[in-house]
């Protein structure tokens, strides 16, 4: 429900049907235009009557909104959400969404100091803006590495530390809120976990912003109500990442759906971003479709890179090495001059 105040409404004059509309437990977010001043209520409005709502002389009209994510969804926040992360030991922030163009890379896993160290200076010279890498990996075998856990999340948080890059990495289990609290500056929630909704909702509260992966088999719909449950929990920066989905197609690891980027923009107003390294499956896939994501208007990347793909712990063949990953950012600054 979207409620539309008249022009000479005044805050004084709002805020007793505010306190009304909280105290059943609606989430109230105000939408300015630049001639209209609205207010859009999150929750279950089945109880809220209209004509209680039309007895406040200041309202000028109701809308209800039939989509269900309401905090996620553009009506409710027709302008673009910028995301912002504040690296170590730096005042220059990265940000992503809203006209920002952003890269998240590193490796799959973190596997030692040296190593995730060496990546992250590498992918910053070449332009990226943020540094992920996996300290807990959820694995389709119970045999495969798994990744460091908490020693892993130290290593990262040394590399932030050296370079300044904020860090994006995933969280399995809210054991470990309290850490990713402490420590990450962008918490991803992966594929498998986009439909745990007692983990968005914690994350949600932690109020940090998030990367939300959309699940296997999932619609748009469901990874759109997923960012609901994070944001009524309390974030509001929230990106999508679209990371290929799972059809009949066996020559990839993933289809990517690349018209989720311009579907999901004109839904929702939070950034989107294309996971073209755990989509595609290989490495020699995902610089055609890094760049088939940014013409396709993508407000950032999140891309695998590995020093020695070869030696890899973790998805080795869908890493690309540094050297690549440079000549790839020039490419992808060609592509977003063009389409400008």
């Amino acid at each position: 429900m979207i409620i539309i105040l008249k022009p000479n409404a005044t805050e004084a004059d709002v805020a007793p049907m505010r306190a009304a509309l909280a105290a059943r437990g609606l989430i109230l977010q105000d939408i300015t235009g630049e001639t209209t001043r609205m207010i859009g209520l999150a929750g279950d409005t089945s109880t809220v009557s209209e004509d209680q709502i039309y007895g406040y002389p200041f309202v000028e009209r109701i809308m209800r909104v039939q989509e269900p994510y309401k905090l996620a969804g553009r009506k409710f926040h027709p302008t673009d959400t910028v995301v912002e992360a504040l690296g170590s030991g730096t005042t220059q922030a990265s940000f992503i969404g809203g006209g920002h163009f952003a890269v998240i890379a590193g490796p799959c896993s973190v596997e030692s100091e040296e190593q995730v160290l060496t990546i992250a200076r590498e992918v910053k010279a070449a332009g990226a803006k943020f540094l992920r890498g996996g300290a807990f990996k959820p694995r389709t075998s119970p045999y495969a590495f798994k990744g460091l856990g908490l020693d892993g999340l130290e290593l990262l948080r040394i590399a932030r530390e050296k370079t300044g890059l904020p860090i994006v990495t995933e969280i399995m289990s809210s054991d470990y809120l309290d850490a990713f609290a402490a420590h990450v500056d962008v918490i991803q929630i992966g594929a498998r976990n986009m439909q745990n909704f007692t983990l968005l909702r914690q994350v949600g509260e932690l109020k940090k912003p998030v990367l939300l992966k959309r699940g296997l088999s999932s619609t748009i719909e469901e990874l759109l109500m997923s960012a609901e449950y994070i944001m009524s929990g309390g974030a509001k920066q929230v990106i999508l990442c679209e990371r290929g989905i799972r059809t009949f197609e066996t020559a990839t690891r993933n289809t990517l759906d690349l018209s989720a980027v311009p579907v999901l923009k004109a839904k929702s107003h939070l950034p989107v971003v294309i996971d073209p390294s755990h989509a595609t499956g290989y490495n020699h896939l995902v610089e055609p479709m890094a760049l088939a994501a940014v013409a396709a208007g993508a407000d950032g990347l999140m891309i695998e890179v590995h020093n020695n793909p070869g030696a890899a712990l973790c998805d080795g063949a869908q890493s690309i090495t540094p050297e690549v990953f440079t000549k790839l950012m020039e490419k992808i600054g060609k592509i977003r001059d063009a389409i400008k």
